[in-house]
């Protein structure tokens, strides 16, 4: 190989070889993103996952019920407020609720949600332990109910998961990628030579994509309503607000991740990082709450699961933004935090 007709072919070969490897975006999107990916879904769907039952036991047989099933290490049982158990099964927080009578000799109603294998499979499990429990008698015949009214539909679920993940794509790629870009086609060098403060440049950029994320959510809000029938069960106000904040605080942090970058690939490479992870474990498809407990603090404190987790608290539950405080505390400090290290970062060129 050394000598004759490939030896060009041969040197070119190692040429793009090397070149490849001395790009660290290049190998981490061909071997480290598989890994992350199929790690993170491999957590959330891992085969155990099928067998965990997330029941809610409510009414005044409640504490009787639940020592019944606790027996079972399948299921993770809770005991909310009676008026909550019905918002944790529209928001995909619990499988099945098992409400129990006043009478002693009464089966429990079980309210599940047809269109949801893990309720299904909820339900035959706790019908399984409960039938067990009667030490041979006849197999008793459960009541079995629904939730029929808009809002507990899987689209009810994912409108407020898409208008998230439209917001934290906005933000970072119509501030982080424009920012670069601009950089790389030294038009930064020309606003240096201005006496235009750095501080009025950054927040015009953010300024301007908090106008387009306007019109973009009034799209998505418009189009969930005449085609699938989505509506905002809270304040049209407070759902603005809350998205005001979440457009804004990713913005933020757009700015953050490209106010070093120098190439479009590396923002693209770091845009991707950031952004998919979240769009995996952030509650966008389905309820974060499916990954491991020991994993949940940090998700929890994830910028697109608050914002998610505030939209669906106003649109889902109809609750106000006081409700809703945690998260848009959590939002707001990663959003002014981006951007104060943002603007003491910075470079123009």
């Amino acid at each position: 190989m050394k000598s004759g007709r490939f030896v060009g072919l041969w040197h070119l070969v190692l040429f793009r070889m090397r070149l490849f490897y001395r790009q660290p975006e290049a190998v981490f999107w061909t071997y480290g993103f598989p890994l992350v990916m199929v790690t993170a879904l491999g957590l959330a769907f891992r085969e155990k996952s099928t067998e965990l039952v997330l029941l809610d036991v409510v009414g005044p047989r409640a504490e009787e019920f639940q020592a019944k099933l606790a027996s079972d290490s399948r299921f993770r049982i809770h005991m909310p407020a009676a008026d909550e158990w019905k918002k944790r099964l529209q928001t995909k927080k619990t499988d099945l609720v098992v409400e129990t009578g006043e009478v002693p000799a009464s089966l429990p109603t079980l309210w599940t949600e047809p269109q949801r294998a893990e309720s299904l499979f909820a339900r035959e499990a706790v019908e399984n332990a409960l039938s067990r429990s009667r030490e041979g008698a006849a197999s008793p015949r459960f009541v079995e109910r629904h939730l029929d009214e808009i809002g507990t539909r899987y689209i009810d679920f994912l409108l407020p998961g898409m208008i998230g993940m439209n917001l934290m794509g906005g933000g970072m790629w119509g501030v982080g990628f424009v920012l670069v870009d601009m950089r790389v086609r030294k038009l930064l060098k020309r606003f240096l030579a201005t006496p235009m403060r750095r501080s009025d440049f950054l927040f015009s950029l953010m300024f301007v994509r908090l106008i387009f994320a306007v019109f973009d959510m009034l799209f998505l809000l418009a189009f969930g309503y005449f085609a699938f029938g989505v509506q905002c069960h809270g304040s049209g106000i407070d759902l603005g607000l809350v998205m005001l904040l979440g457009g804004g605080s990713f913005a933020g942090i757009g700015l953050l991740v490209a106010s070093r970058a120098q190439t479009i690939e590396t923002i693209s490479g770091l845009m991707n990082l950031i952004m998919l992870p979240m769009w995996i474990a952030s509650g966008v498809f389905f309820m974060a709450e499916r990954f491991p407990a020991a994993v949940q603090p940090l998700i929890q404190i994830l910028p697109l699961t608050c914002l998610n987790n505030a939209l669906r608290g106003v649109m889902l539950n109809g609750e106000s933004i006081f409700r809703q405080w945690q998260p848009l505390l959590i939002l707001l400090i990663w959003g002014t935090g981006s951007f104060a290290i943002a603007l003491r970062i910075f470079r123009w060129k």
